[in-house]
């Protein structure tokens, strides 16, 4: 599931990146976030029932629902046009839990890779709050801090790992400058965003 899902995810979040860029059509990729979060509600849930019910591996394995109820949320919240505020505080919600394993990445396990990755994926949450939650129009914005997590935090690490070269001391440096490099491109279009904002301000 680990690998899978991982790369199943990534496809999910390229498709929703492209939906927020103009891109794709809404309903179509609402259809293809049922999918995976149906995935990703229903095989957790069976693999925690089989695991051996230590706590780790159940931290781990709930990590996944975080994704695959956030796929059907969005997924039903597009499917029906429903209000999205609901789907917003949810995601505050996720961006939360994001960082505290982010936390635990760090202090218990040592991992700097993961540690980033779940920064990234918190930062993404909160974005979602503040589009749907606060009202805020970033799609665009979000669009692309999307666009680049589903292939740097999903796609490229699930098939490095399906390889075997994801553990490999070359990949965990270059993933962390990746990572580095990915904020920084963050704070770019953050500031490109505000400048823009000002300017339409000032002559409104």
């Amino acid at each position: 599931m680990g690998d899978a899902g991982l790369l199943l995810s990534g496809a999910a979040l390229f498709l929703n990146s492209l939906m927020l860029l103009g891109r794709a059509n809404t309903k179509s990729v609402a259809v293809f976030n049922l999918f995976i979060g149906a995935m990703q509600v229903i095989v957790p849930f069976y693999l925690i029932i089989a695991s051996d019910q230590s706590n780790w591996t159940i931290y781990s394995l709930a990590s996944i629902f975080l994704f695959g109820f956030t796929y059907l949320y969005v997924g039903m919240t597009l499917l029906k046009d429903l209000d999205g505020t609901g789907l917003g505080w949810y995601s505050l919600w996720v961006a939360v839990i994001a960082i505290i394993y982010a936390f635990v990445a760090y202090v218990h396990f040592e991992d700097i890779v993961s540690t980033l990755t779940w920064l990234m994926w918190a930062y993404l949450w909160f974005l979602f709050f503040l589009s749907m939650g606060m009202n805020k129009q970033i799609d665009a914005y979000i669009g692309k801090v999307a666009m680049v997590q589903s292939w740097l935090t999903l796609t490229f690490p699930a098939l490095l790992s399906m390889t075997g070269l994801w553990k490999t001391e070359q990949v965990i440096n270059a993933w962390i400058y990746f990572s580095i490099a990915a904020f920084v491109y963050f704070a770019y279009i953050t500031l490109k965003l505000k400048k823009a904002s000002a300017h339409t301000e000032k002559f409104a």
